[in-house]
């Protein structure tokens, strides 16, 4: 009887704390609902005073910390948010250089221009992203006209410089921003050799034309080693009338202007004088690019603007070229074409004119960000997955929802996802697919779901690929993609202060894949790869490929 009472004291000391700990939690959370709501109605002393509490009761989540120090900021209380900041930056909450930042706002609304100068440098050397939103702060506008703001702003009268003197205020806010934000910007060339090539670019400026120096910026953000970081032509750079693609066949006209409709279909063969994989070998120092899939998209683009041809020596005039092209008749040909600006291609006619079947599934809707037909003679549901954005008119979390009810409700043997023209946007909106997949056992097996992937697979439509072959039985089909598993890529926006060049620095890491995964792209198990005869026939080789692979095994 001692021991039974003995074991009824132990269960009822040991359970006790655990009930007081549960109710302790339950007002704890009712706490935080409280000053979460206090915060929403603008209520800063209010909230204040809610999330202090907060924070005495659990100072270890940074979020918490960081609501305080923006109520008591709101409350214009700007030494005491500092301490909460300071808490923000310890336990890296969010963007380490953001919080640096708020704290040189704060510093600077309380009229301490040196502590807020010190933050500010300390935020601008953290990665600090949004220097246009620096300068143009009224929290720093205490702060502008200090010479050490200007320096590390790079604010400079651009207007009363000479030519030469403002690109290389460009040149020098190019490599200084690139140093400052990249990632890992010695990752295919060494400090040393960047800071030669800047040298060397920064002397030659004065004997240089402004397209010769854009190349050199295009060619130095190449240096970086990744396609997010690029320099692009000013703006704006006229193009010549027709669209350019590299198939396995060659490069060839796949649109152009309805008064030159017959060189729709054509096969170049030369640029001015130089046969076109030459002039494609010019290009690809300029072109900044993750894999080699990077050429191929980029190449033919560029093959369209003559002054940067022109400015690398291919060819003699920078506002026209001349063509050499194989027509669909066979017979060769060379034409003079100018560059034009602002041209609208809705009304370009295509290397498909003149043909009287219908156009492959692919080209059926290249705008929207997501669709889905349900192909019922082999029993395939098709998606096309053309932007990791959500639609104005459905968002894709309920796009997804919509399909995968469609796929458990109806007689569907197949899942084929289509994301070869899939540039990218943001990454974290592709979980409702991904964990969809996973709850659909009807499609997620080897031979049912296949992903459709090719070079301009890019960015966060990368990271999408390899969410899928990381967890579930997709097969790939089509060609390479754009980037590889694990890549440096962000847009973090750059605008050159003199030329007005823009272009993007990248400095996130995306480790989506095994950290021992090297590879340069995922690669496809069928390898289809588009072709000109295919896109002649109307015939998509990808979903080809599948139909032939599903029929083959029935």
């Amino acid at each position: 009887m001692k021991t039974l009472h003995r074991c009824l004291v132990l269960v009822v000391s040991a359970a006790a704390p655990v009930l007081t700990c549960a109710a302790d939690a339950d007002s704890f959370e009712d706490l935080v609902k409280k000053a979460q709501k206090k915060q929403a109605d603008l209520d800063w002393p209010g909230a204040a005073t809610l999330w202090d509490q907060v924070v005495a009761r659990n100072p270890t989540q940074g979020e918490f910390w960081e609501h305080l120090a923006t109520c008591r900021y709101s409350n214009k209380e700007y030494h005491r948010a500092i301490g909460a900041y300071e808490k923000v930056l310890e336990l890296r909450t969010g963007y380490p250089a953001v919080a640096a930042f708020s704290i040189a706002r704060c510093y600077a609304r309380a009229d301490e221009k040196n502590a807020a100068l010190d933050w500010l440098e300390k935020a601008l050397k953290l990665g600090y992203r949004y220097l246009d939103a620096v300068r143009t702060s009224q929290d720093l506008k205490t702060l502008r006209n200090e010479p050490r703001f200007k320096e590390l702003t790079f604010d400079a009268d651009t207007k009363a410089m000479t030519r030469d003197d403002g690109w290389r205020l460009d040149l020098k806010f190019l490599a200084h921003e690139i140093k400052r934000l990249h990632y890992n910007p010695y990752r295919i060339v060494t400090r040393e050799q960047f800071d030669a090539e800047v040298q060397k670019l920064q002397d030659a400026i004065p004997k240089m034309s402004d397209a010769a120096i854009e190349i050199g910026f295009m060619k130095l953000a190449r240096l970086a080693g990744d396609g997010h970081t690029a320099i692009r032509p000013s703006s704006p750079s006229p193009t010549l009338p027709v669209r350019f693609f590299l198939f396995e066949e060659g490069v060839f006209i796949t649109a152009t202007t309805p008064d030159q409709a017959d060189f729709a279909g054509s096969q170049l063969l030369k640029i001015g004088a130089l046969p076109v994989e030459k002039a494609l070998a010019a290009l690809e120092p300029l072109i900044s690019r993750d894999n080699p899939m990077g050429l191929k998209a980029a190449g033919p683009r560029l093959l369209t603007v003559p002054r940067i041809l022109n400015a690398l020596g291919l060819i003699p005039d920078a506002d026209k070229v001349s063509l050499t092209m194989r027509g669909l008749d066979g017979k060769e040909r060379t034409v003079v074409l100018s560059a034009q600006s602002g041209m609208p291609d809705a009304t370009w006619v295509t290397a498909r004119q003149g043909l009287k079947v219908a156009a492959p599934l692919y080209q059926k809707n290249r705008t929207a960000p997501y669709w889905f037909e349900f192909l019922a003679e082999s029993k395939t549901v098709f998606c096309q997955y053309n932007a990791v954005r959500n639609d104005s008119k459905e968002s894709f979390e309920k796009f997804c929802g919509r399909m995968f009810e469609f796929v458990e409700k109806n007689e569907v043997e197949r899942l084929v996802l289509d994301l070869r023209f899939n540039g990218g946007g943001n990454t974290f909106l592709t979980p409702p697919l991904i964990h969809g997949l996973i709850r659909c056992p009807k499609v997620n097996q080897a031979g049912k779901l296949f992903v459709i992937v090719g070079r301009q697979t890019f960015s966060a439509a990368q990271n999408c690929s390899t969410d899928l072959e990381m967890h579930t039985k997709a097969t790939f089909v089509g060609e390479p993609t754009g980037s590889s598993p694990n890549f440096i890529g962000e847009t973090v926006p750059l605008t050159l202060p003199y030329s007005g060049m823009r272009g993007s620095i990248s400095d996130l890491y995306w480790g989506r894949s095994w950290p021992m995964d090297y590879r340069i792209w995922i690669a496809p198990r069928l390898y289809a790869p588009p072709t000109f005869a295919a896109l002649r026939a109307n015939r998509d080789p990808a979903l080809d490929a599948i139909l032939a692979t599903a029929s083959s095994k029935q």
